[in-house]
């Protein structure tokens, strides 16, 4: 049997469809812009979240900081969601590339226009300047979750008010678009900046987008050269990344659809505590001995990445079929560590 790897969905394989429209991919040399395939992309993209242009870059947390450093300086304070990937998941670069410093606040991704303000330091020459705000959503941390979209509307408003610049970190953007019906530009409207994630979901072998005006995209494009993400003939990349959003991003709600009956079935097995239903294609539950019972569900071809001892997290992607999760609950039920 094949594994079942429910780690995350950063694990799809290229299809065969996918491979061939990268070998049949137009190419140039992109750091002078002349990559015809990587140009295509970013203008779908841009369109797509509803930005004059976009930025192809190498991955999601090169997406962000880069994003970041366009919307601050150094010493800068950036408010973010607690827990956030820009916070756990990278490194500490929004530190060490760009000199901010994140504030976080809220819980399991959102937080309402309260909590945004009580987070901005006061303006004096002793605390950083707060100058940006940066939302998550999906959140990773969190399963998963959406961040409901009247909140998200309010505290867009709230952070005009406080002169905030605003990011999006949409890694899993066309996941809440999927969710809600609301389209991947509506939730980008009021930020300055969004990043979305080819290499998730959606399928693709690598790369990510930042899109916002042109003005900021040209700084970015900057940032982007200085942290090494120039990579010159990337169309081979980019025609990936143009399948993935024409051919897989209606798809992600089947990826749900999936992660609710993992979740259903989880719920069933003694021992196993499924805390709340996944709102997108991350589950989150628990379990006693979650590292142990990782490393057995492994030994039988159930790859799922422990986060806490008590804790784990799977993930529903295009590889993973709904005769896969049922097969899969079978020897969760099986292994008894």
């Amino acid at each position: 049997m094949k594994p079942i790897d429910l780690r995350s969905d950063t694990v799809t394989k290229p299809s065969a469809a996918m491979r061939e429209a990268m070998a049949q991919a137009e190419v140039g040399d992109d750091v002078y812009g002349e990559d015809p395939t990587v140009n295509r992309l970013q203008t779908m993209a841009a369109a797509l979240v509803g930005k004059e242009a976009a930025l192809f870059v190498p991955s999601g947390t090169m997406a962000n900081q880069i994003a970041l450093r366009a919307l601050t300086e150094s010493g800068d304070a950036v408010i973010a969601p607690r827990d956030a990937h820009v916070v756990l998941y990278e490194s500490g670069a929004a530190a060490a590339l760009g000199g901010l410093q994140l504030v976080q606040i809220g819980a399991d991704g959102a937080f309402d226009a309260d909590e945004l303000r009580a987070g901005v330091y006061p303006a004096d020459d002793h605390f950083p300047r707060t100058r940006a705000l940066l939302v998550e959503n999906t959140h990773n941390r969190s399963g998963g979750r959406v961040f409901p979209f009247e909140k998200l509307e309010r505290v867009a408003s709230a952070a005009k008010a406080l002169g905030l610049r605003m990011h999006m970190d949409g890694a899993r953007l066309f996941n809440a678009e999927a969710a809600t019906g609301i389209p991947a530009a509506r939730w980008a409207e009021p930020f300055d900046t969004v990043s979305f994630c080819l290499s998730k979901g959606l399928g693709a072998p690598v790369g990510s987008l930042v899109a916002g005006s042109r003005a900021l995209i040209e700084r970015a494009h900057r940032f982007r050269k200085q942290q090494g993400g120039g990579m010159r003939q990337a169309g081979i990349l980019a025609a990936a990344g143009i399948f993935a959003l024409e051919q897989n991003r209606k798809r992600l709600a089947d990826d749900h659809a999936n992660a609710r009956r993992l979740a259903a079935g989880l719920a069933e097995i003694p021992g196993i505590r499924v805390p709340a239903a996944p709102e997108s294609n991350i589950v989150m539950f628990e379990r006693a001995g979650a590292a142990a019972w990782s490393a057995a569900l492994r030994a039988r071809g159930v790859l799922a990445n422990p986060v806490a001892s008590d804790a784990l997290r799977a993930v529903t992607h295009l590889d993973v079929t709904a005769a896969d999760i049922d097969a899969a609950l079978v020897l969760m039920r099986e292994v008894r560590v």
